[in-house]
């Protein structure tokens, strides 16, 4: 299923939080969005970690927020005062991702710890994807209606960022391992047996098929070996089929 496209209306606000200064916007569905924008600087395969890794979250049973397409046109850029960032709506123009923006949110602070299984599960997650950005300095959860959400999935699915030869072997990204040392939730990692055996029983090459479906063609840059969307598509399917097939990346209960 793809996401939904909508128009941007407003641009509310800078979030200043992070390097690739995402913002608030509105958009024509009266809804309201984190915008991660098409031209920050780290370009297009971000927003395509995001979606597959956000809708992987959704299939293995966690909270993440509604994903959207958002339009941006030229004319927004025209109303903000600050340099920078009409710089960026500038380069921006076209279709970017929208997060749903989650009212009254706060950041997860280990105060409020999650149900074992939801834990053991964004660990599960994290792992299989290899994001390496979900430490104490940077959790990357928020706590919303006394619920988990994990957000900010882009820098997982690294591989892809070495494309510039060609796709990754998917047997090397099958072996790679994973250090769960600095994951903010590490501590839960003796839930991931059970976890584990729970997602596989139902997670098939079908899901993760829908799952890298709902990137827009955009997004998708051709590299040497795989020049269409289809290619690139049947690309991710194989590296994150090939790695759903392995453990080497399952980190165990007392591994540094």
């Amino acid at each position: 299923m793809s996401l939904s496209t909508v128009t941007v209306t407003r641009y509310v606000t800078p979030l200043r939080e992070g390097g690739s200064l995402p913002g608030i916007v509105e958009a024509d569905d009266l809804g309201t969005y984190v915008c991660k924008f098409r031209g920050a600087g780290q370009g297009l395969r971000v927003l395509v970690a995001e979606v597959i890794v956000g809708a992987l979250a959704e299939r293995i049973g966690l909270q993440t927020p509604r994903q959207v397409v958002l339009d941006l046109g030229a004319d927004i850029a025209r109303y903000e005062a600050d340099e920078e960032v009409q710089d960026l709506l500038r380069a921006s123009i076209g279709l970017n991702l929208g997060i749903d923006f989650l009212p009254g949110a706060f950041g997860y602070d280990g105060d409020l710890a999650p149900h074992a299984d939801v834990a053991a599960r964004v660990l599960w997650l994290d792992a299989f994807c290899a994001n390496v950005d979900r430490s104490w300095r940077n959790p990357n959860l928020l706590l919303w209606h006394d619920d988990l959400w994990v957000i900010d999935h882009g820098a997982a699915l690294y591989f892809h960022h070495a494309w510039s030869g060609g796709v990754t072997d998917p047997d090397r990204f099958a072996r790679q391992s994973w250090d769960a040392s600095d994951h903010v939730l590490g501590s839960c990692r003796g839930g991931l047996p059970a976890a584990d055996a729970e997602i596989t029983a139902s997670l098939t090459e079908a899901d993760l098929a829908d799952v890298v479906a709902r990137v827009p063609d955009a997004w998708l840059e051709p590299v040497p070996g795989a020049e269409t969307p289809a290619d690139l598509r049947a690309a991710y399917v194989a590296l994150l089929s090939a790695r759903l097939a392995t453990r080497q990346w399952l980190p165990m209960a007392g591994a540094a």
